[in-house]
């Protein structure tokens, strides 16, 4: 047994896929699942389900989010007409996950799987732990559950391991896990082939996730992936266009796909303190003293070392559009980036969508007294700050005064 890594739900760009997408990959790498098909209307449905044969279906809402069940996205159906039934009820839907926050997520597409009778559920994820940069198995004989719950209330139930990257999954190492989350004989075998079909489907595809939860076993001893997610690292996706082609971009965020097509990194957060720096490290600092400071930062948006105007601008544009935003803290450090040119562009942006947010800029570097001189000539309010703690404590400050 061992730790659960501590892992970001936010780990840079990621790529999601919907479920029956990665049942579909993993089965193409030997990872045994149930037979299922894609569905978009009820009478689609009723149609796959007939297909499927049999006198149990699930019908499971497909959108990027975990916690379906719990959001009453995943029904049983004993018949043809509950098929549609369900379908019906479940298209269309803004369905409320842990993972999707308190609008949800529109159905627009649903799995039809085989029904079976289950006797145990495990838990299975491959994933990077960024201490050891190595991929790590972390297994559970607590399937169905988060792993987090089972790591804060069993931790006993939790096993990680390490993959040597010279080694390899071994069949030694599947057979190993699935032993030690207690499963023996026909049932063992039938796990590890499963987990051997998981690394090599994560190695494969270069995902950044492969996860399995759960992971069933039947009363017949047979072994197969119940559920499915896999993520990929965006930057991997140039050697796979294959995958690319998997992307639901109505389930991506709007801020983040315009930010993508114009070269930015931008992720979406919780809070109200916008963020616009040049580095993806200074980003992550300056997260970190607004939070000191007692803020909330509402994006990481790193507008790379050599942006230009028209893209800082663009950079300003997204960061507004989020209607929680209360205030915005410009960080910028010119080495590669000039900061005249940084301040080019917030003049620019905060005259055309019309500022109404504190304003908080603090530069530093190439042409910084030029830059300077941009921002206080500019006739908009906006704040200088002298280093990075004292634009943190300004922006927090203005924030407070102008609720």
């Amino acid at each position: 047994m061992g730790r659960v890594l501590k892992t970001s739900k936010k780990q840079g760009i990621t790529v999601k896929i919907h479920e029956y997408q990665a049942k579909e990959l993993l089965e193409k790498c030997g990872t045994p699942i149930l037979k299922g098909y894609v569905a978009y209307t009820p009478e689609e449905a009723r149609q796959k389900a007939e297909a499927l044969g049999g006198d149990l279906w699930v019908v499971k809402a497909q959108i990027h989010a975990g916690g379906r069940g719990k959001g009453g996205g995943i029904k049983l159906a004993k018949s043809l007409d509950e098929v549609a039934a369900h379908a019906k009820a479940l298209l269309g839907m803004h369905l409320v996950t842990p993972q999707t926050g308190p609008d949800g997520q529109e159905v627009r597409r649903l799995y039809i799987e085989q029904g079976c009778a289950l006797e145990k559920e495990y838990y299975f994820s491959l994933l990077v732990d960024r201490a050891t940069s190595c991929v790590t198995v972390i297994a559970s004989s607590c399937g169905g559950m988060d792993i987090e719950e089972v790591a804060a209330t069993m931790p006993d139930k939790i096993m990680t391991v390490t993959i040597d990257p010279f080694l390899g999954f071994s069949g030694y190492t599947a057979r190993k896990i699935a032993f030690g989350l207690g499963l023996t004989g026909k049932a063992a075998l039938k796990a590890a082939t499963l987990f051997e079909g998981c690394y090599k489907c994560f190695m494969d595809n270069e995902a950044s996730l492969v996860e399995i939860n759960p992971v069933a076993m039947t009363k017949q001893g047979d072994v197969f992936a119940l559920d499915a997610k896999i993520t990929f690292e965006e930057n991997a996706l140039f050697r796979h266009p294959d995958l690319e082609a998997l992307r639901d971009l109505a389930e991506e965020d709007p801020a983040e796909r315009e930010a993508a097509k114009n070269a930015l990194s931008y992720i979406k957060l919780d809070g109200n303190i916008g963020c616009l720096v040049n580095g993806a490290g200074l980003a992550m600092a300056t997260m970190d003293v607004i939070k000191l400071y007692g803020g909330e930062p509402a994006n990481f948006l790193d507008v790379g070392g050599g942006a230009t105007r028209e893209r800082v601008t663009t950079a300003f544009k997204l960061i507004l559009a989020d209607k929680n935003v209360e205030g915005i803290l410009v960080n910028i450090f010119g080495g590669i980036m000039r900061c005249d040119i940084i301040a080019e562009g917030i003049v620019a942006a905060a005259r055309d969508v019309g500022m109404t947010v504190p304003l908080v800029v603090r530069l530093e570097g190439t042409n910084v007294d030029l830059g300077k001189k941009i921002l206080a000539d500019s006739g908009l309010p906006i704040i200088p700050a002298s280093d990075l703690g004292d634009a943190a404590a300004q922006i927090v400050n203005a924030v407070k005064e102008a609720a």
